[in-house]
């Protein structure tokens, strides 16, 4: 009877001290670490947001590039020094000293906004899974999406965005939002956001308006997260999610490569700005004022190794946010004076440049393709069928 008290006692003091310990490790974690994973169910008001402000607003001629050397060392200590995500709040108000320049006055709404506001460089996350990037992965599928393109997550799902493990080799996929761009939606969708990311746990979400003007904002925020996060993670595919990939394909690719700063898509050389005011990609030459730009990969889709994505990390603090984000991203590599690599089966405009061509719709050309912008989730769902049936081709075609 005595020792079968003792064991009793025993239990109950070990169950006691378990609990002590538990409440003291909760209550010496943040707020932040204890929520990771965890969608938020209410949304952060929008400017409830604190971002830390930068000098130098209109980057012209040679201001655009800022000094690069103090920024960079002090990027580096705080990576090493940040584990989580440590922006919570924001109080960012707009910047107003060119707001009387005849040539932002001229800019249309949604892009004044973002030079109003670009000094803003970081929100909260409403929506994280670090454990995505846990363990050794071999591919991280990254799409860029919005709120309401469910229908795009689904399909993408469905086919080349499996989560899988080809010959010992572990591929992760993640869906990179904002909030929506309408009031009025905003909290119908957020629900539905919670909810579709609580069936599939593959949603990065933060506190800033989905937008063309903030593709570049999304861009920064990802690097970020990537940098905190993950420490295994051997390559990159980052793309739209209107794209036909194949994970097979670019997995062969891979196989042979042994370079450092791997950067390798549908590469622009000598690309120009637009100088005219109605197209999409207006450029004033008050905000860039040189001929053309440096190389860079068309966002269809390209893929780059997990070391050279710390890197741009690094290199994007130190530059003035540019409003296209494939063009950004150009001239950080350029920072880093490394260059992107063209790929023959990347195809950013289809498989030829003609939409009414039948070879766009060619499942034989896509079974040698990498990456192919651009399809509807039922296009996308119909090609992933044909392409992995028994189809059968002439040849296939040697470009990787």
């Amino acid at each position: 009877m005595f020792q079968w008290k003792k064991t009793l006692y025993r239990s109950v003091f070990l169950s006691f001290l378990l609990v002590v310990t538990v409440t003291v490790l909760q209550r010496g974690m943040a707020p932040s670490q204890l929520l990771q994973g965890q969608p938020q169910k209410e949304l952060v008001a929008q400017e409830s947001v604190k971002a830390q402000k930068r000098d130098g607003v209109l980057p012209v001629a040679s201001d655009f590039w800022k000094k690069q050397g103090p920024a960079l060392k002090a990027a580096e200590a705080t990576e090493k020094a940040v584990r989580s995500w440590d922006v919570t709040s924001v109080n960012c108000s707009a910047n107003q000293n060119f707001s009387k320049e005849d040539w932002f006055k001229g800019l249309e709404p949604n892009f004044r906004q973002f030079m109003l506001y670009r000094h803003c460089r970081y929100f909260p996350m409403l929506i994280n899974h670090a454990e995505k990037c846990r363990g050794d992965i071999h591919l991280l599928i990254v799409v860029k999406s919005i709120i309401t393109q469910h229908d795009r997550r689904e399909a993408i799902r469905r086919t080349w965005g499996q989560e899988r493990e080809m010959e010992g080799r572990k591929v992760r996929t993640l869906f990179l939002l904002g909030v929506a761009s309408k009031e009025e939606e905003r909290a119908n969708y957020q629900k539905l956001l919670d909810y579709e990311d609580r069936i599939y746990g593959d949603i990065l979400q933060w506190d800033f308006l989905d937008s063309f003007f903030n593709l570049t904002l999304k861009e920064v925020h990802f690097l970020k997260w990537f940098s905190i996060y993950c420490d295994h993670v051997r390559y990159i595919f980052k793309g739209d999610d209107d794209v036909y990939v194949s994970p097979s394909n670019i997995l062969e690719f891979l196989q042979d490569q042994k370079a450092d700063n791997l950067f390798v898509g549908d590469v622009l050389f000598k690309a120009r700005p637009i100088r005219k005011k109605e197209n999409k990609y207006y450029i004033p030459n008050a905000l860039y004022n040189k001929n053309t730009y440096p190389p860079y990969a068309g966002g269809g889709g390209f893929v780059m190794d997990g070391p050279l994505a710390k890197k741009l990390h690094r290199v994007s603090e130190s530059l003035e946010l540019y409003p296209i984000d494939d063009v950004f991203l150009g001239m950080c590599l350029e920072v880093l004076k490394v260059t992107p690599v063209a790929h023959a089966g990347f195809k950013t405009f289809g498989i030829v440049k003609n939409k009414n061509s039948k070879m766009n719709k060619e499942p034989c050309f896509y079974q040698s393709m990498l990456v192919v912008h651009k399809l509807l989730p039922s296009e996308l769902l119909a090609m992933w069928d044909l392409v992995h049936s028994n189809l059968t081709c002439s040849r296939k075609l040697q470009i990787l």
